[in-house]
């Protein structure tokens, strides 16, 4: 088992899929982050130095992800909420934010719009 920043990973997970496991990395920011380190994109984190390691550890400890990212998106939510912005009112109201349409795609929105992320 290999610990990268608060998780541990079997030592046969791929690196990137362990990367992206975090909320807030993608796909490009895991690319990012194994070009750095000049890691393959089919190398397994148990294959991995302990400089790499620590390095990437070090990167992800800079970057704003998981619960802080988490937090942060409540947060805008919340203060869209309490300005009584048209987009606070379409959160609150379960509606699609963005200008979709409400006929076809309300649904999801509603599925979306349901989950924590409304503050």
């Amino acid at each position: 088992m290999v610990f990268l920043f608060g998780n541990n990973f079997p030592e046969w997970t791929l690196v990137k899929r362990a990367l992206q496991s975090f909320y807030g990395v993608g796909p490009k920011v895991s690319e990012g982050l194994m070009a750095r380190f000049h890691i393959h994109k089919r190398q397994r984190i148990g294959a991995l130095g302990d400089g790499q390691i620590n390095g990437l550890a070090a990167d992800l400890t800079g970057m704003t992800i998981d619960n802080d990212l988490k937090r942060q998106v409540v947060g805008n939510i919340k203060r869209l909420r309490d300005m009584g912005s048209y987009r606070g009112k379409r959160h609150a109201m379960n509606l699609p934010v963005r200008g979709q349409n409400t006929r076809t795609q309300i649904k999801t929105a509603k599925k979306l719009n349901r989950i924590d992320r409304r503050g």
